[in-house]
């Protein structure tokens, strides 16, 4: 144990991890004295008479080397995992579920904090200490703390299965993606294909070990520009169908009756918790409190969306006609003739805009735009250890040279990592004690590498995708708490897009393109009529976005918001389920519950609204920034001080009040996306 990298001081500059030291055989020991530390410490605090310092700050701090051990090898895990690691994170999951049972069911540590909770003197606390109180005393009851003992025993169990599951579900998922291959010998069959995704694809098929044709997989880089631009419907078909057929294949990767289990085991938890479906149990904790307000957003959305979403299909159907296709638009269709009808409306396509983002420009944007922003700074550091190759790390500073973070940016598709894009944590921050932790943020995406004539060149989709991202990480480096489980990205989860999706914005703001979107090979400026271009289609088939996004919404919450097990198939299920929001025809083949990682493997169950959520409060804040000027100093250090620094010291609803002066309307929403005429803005 002695040469084991995380029993040791962190040497590197910052204090950063040691990835070049960490093996496979380090996690295990670990994570045991990490559990072993965290329960001696349990103990101590159980045997203090109990105090807001002894009890409740001190819980908050329970278990640091455990913490800082599950944070690097979950995050890995999705990013960087192996077969080794995946048998891993099956033997380590019970452990920590069982750790986290053992604290959160413990009688007398709960009636520590019950005593702190009714008989404490608040007078003497500050509101991110109220609020980390009733936080704590809150996570306990959600916990089961007020359970019977049999049901605390019950309880366990149905965690530690929920555990195994949700890591089940994921590698199912993970498996199938990266067992699909599509060969193609045939040149013919790649005719509408633009020339860098063949070479790409020409690459792939020479690493895997074949002398000519070309390799399409279901990572999204190869996936997409295949189904929006190959003029072959039957290879369309057969590549769409491999997508959404993931984890419901006839193999051992399907996740049908691992989804049917998850359910099963949430709601049982919630009825023993004393909830009636799962959702109300979630949504205690979120904005929206109870599934009728997600219900009703839905309805509002929808009433003005469904309507419009079903001409927007007619017209992409009309498009097919005109150039000789009389069929009826099928799932693999739309993307292709959808990207026909774009370049005839607005002669905007992504072959057109991809010279102009260079991914190492559209990232230097994204510094740029926090620089004018928040006055921050990115210095590339090469002496940072990283978990790949492929990992570029910054050093993050503020106007005064203050260090503010690391920033880790990991974004080309590999064999261990899992696809999307998504922003996580390696190192939280804090201020106990006087000393102040600053935060180890990561983004990782899936974006187009390089070829051997190319730089890797982002669709305007990706480059939004980057922004999102981004947005998450300033949310995590500006944190300025001082209790870590407060901090950052500690927040509602229906909260946790409003920065994400706001930075998105910067993406259509000519002041904002002017900084970045410069073409790869003479470094010129992006013309101001494609920034009009872009402006102008960013409506485009909003309609059947929000309807998409409201039925994936609606699919989440039929999962989580039912009172009796479903007796219905998965597949039956998700079909009765969508119903009223399916824009195409049912396909038997593919499904899209089996594949729903946001919500079986990830975060987001009875959850999956807070994108449309966010997209409301996000809307509503941006026209703060419209009306006084996108880089407006004031703005945006408003935004920094009620918002990004304030993590989850507070309910969001207040912090966003205290930025906006109001709460958000749908309105703006429905105003930016052309569903709803500036007229009948109130």
């Amino acid at each position: 144990m002695n040469n084991n990298p995380f029993l040791q001081p962190y040497t590197a500059p910052f204090e950063a991890i040691p990835f070049d030291k960490i093996k496979l055989e380090h996690y295990l020991p670990a994570f045991e004295e990490g559990i072993r530390q965290g329960k001696q410490e349990i103990e101590e605090i159980k045997a203090s008479k109990p105090s807001f310092k002894d009890t409740i700050e001190a819980l908050e701090r329970n278990g640091d080397l455990l913490n800082r051990v599950s944070t690097i090898f979950f995050n890995l895990n999705s990013s960087e995992t192996s077969e080794g690691m995946q048998k891993l994170a099956q033997e380590i999951s019970p452990l920590l579920t069982a750790y986290s049972n053992e604290i959160s069911l413990d009688k007398t540590l709960f009636e520590a904090v019950k005593e702190v909770y009714e008989n404490g003197d608040r007078t003497k606390l500050t509101d991110e200490q109220i609020y980390l109180l009733e936080k704590t005393y809150k996570g306990f009851v959600r916990s089961g703390a007020n359970l019977l003992d049999e049901d605390k025993e019950e309880l366990k169990k149905i965690n530690t299965r929920l555990a195994k599951l949700s890591l089940t579900f994921s590698e199912n998922v993970l498996k199938d993606t990266h067992d699909y291959e599509l060969w193609i010998t045939n040149e013919e069959d790649l005719k509408g294909l633009p020339e860098g995704i063949r070479e790409a694809a020409h690459l792939l098929a020479k690493s895997k070990g074949k002398e000519s044709g070309w390799l399409f997989t279901l990572d999204y880089p190869s996936y997409i520009p295949f189904m929006k631009y190959v003029e072959n419907r039957a290879l369309r078909k057969e590549l769409n169908e491999a997508f959404g057929a993931r984890g419901f294949n006839d193999n051992e990767n399907n996740n049908e009756s691992v989804v049917r289990e998850i359910v099963e085991l949430r709601l049982k938890k919630a009825k023993l918790l004393g909830y009636e479906t799962y959702a109300e149990f979630v949504l205690e904790e979120r904005m929206a409190e109870h599934p009728a307000k997600v219900y009703a957003l839905w309805d509002e959305l929808l009433e003005v969306a469904l309507g419009k979403s079903k001409d927007e299909l007619k017209e992409v159907e009309e498009m097919a006609k005109n150039l000789g296709d009389d069929i009826k638009i099928e799932a693999w269709d739309f993307a292709f003739y959808s990207e026909k009808l774009k370049n005839k409306k607005f002669a905007i396509n992504d072959e057109l805009l991809k010279p102009y983002f260079k991914l190492e420009n559209v990232l230097q944007g994204a510094f740029d735009v926090a620089g004018k922003l928040y006055d921050l700074s990115f210095i590339e550091r090469k002496d940072i250890p990283v978990y790949h190759e492929d990992v570029v790390t910054y050093e993050v500073v503020d106007a005064d040279g203050n260090f503010v973070g690391l920033f880790y940016a990991d974004f080309f598709p590999r064999a261990g990592k899992r696809g999307g894009a998504w922003m996580t944590s390696f190192r939280g921050q804090n201020k106990y004690e006087g000393k102040e932790q600053r935060p180890f943020i990561s983004i990782v995406c899936n974006f187009t590498k390089p070829t051997e004539t190319k730089p890797s060149l982002l669709t305007f989709n990706e480059v939004t995708t980057l922004f999102h991202e981004f947005g998450h990480a300033l949310h995590g480096m500006l944190a300025d708490g001082y209790y870590e489980s407060l901090s950052g990205t500690s927040v509602f989860w229906d909260f946790v897009e409003l920065p994400s999706q706001l930075m998105e914005n910067w993406c259509y703001e000519k002041e904002a393109l002017e900084l970045f979107a410069k073409h790869y090979e003479n470094g010129e400026v992006i013309p101001m009529e494609y920034v009009q271009k872009i402006k102008d289609s960013a409506q485009f088939l909003s309609a059947y976005q929000t309807v998409r996004q409201t039925s994936l919404g609606q699919l989440d919450m039929a999962w989580h918001n039912q009172e009796e097990l479903s007796e219905l198939s998965v597949s039956d299920f998700e079909r009765k389920a969508t119903e009223k929001t399916s824009l195409f025809p049912f396909n038997p083949k593919t499904n899209t519950s089996c594949a729903f990682s946001h919500i079986f493997a990830g975060g987001y169950a009875a959850g999956y609204y807070s994108y449309k959520w966010a997209e409301v409060l996000e809307a509503d804040a941006f026209e703060v920034f419209k009306e006084k000027g996108i880089f407006n100093k004031e703005v945006a250090t408003s935004f920094k001080e009620n918002v990004l620094s304030k993590g989850g010291s507070k309910h969001p609803m207040e912090l966003y009040k205290q930025f906006r002066g109001q709460e958000p309307s749908t309105k703006a929403l429905l105003k930016k996306s052309g569903l709803l005429k500036a007229d009948r803005v109130g």
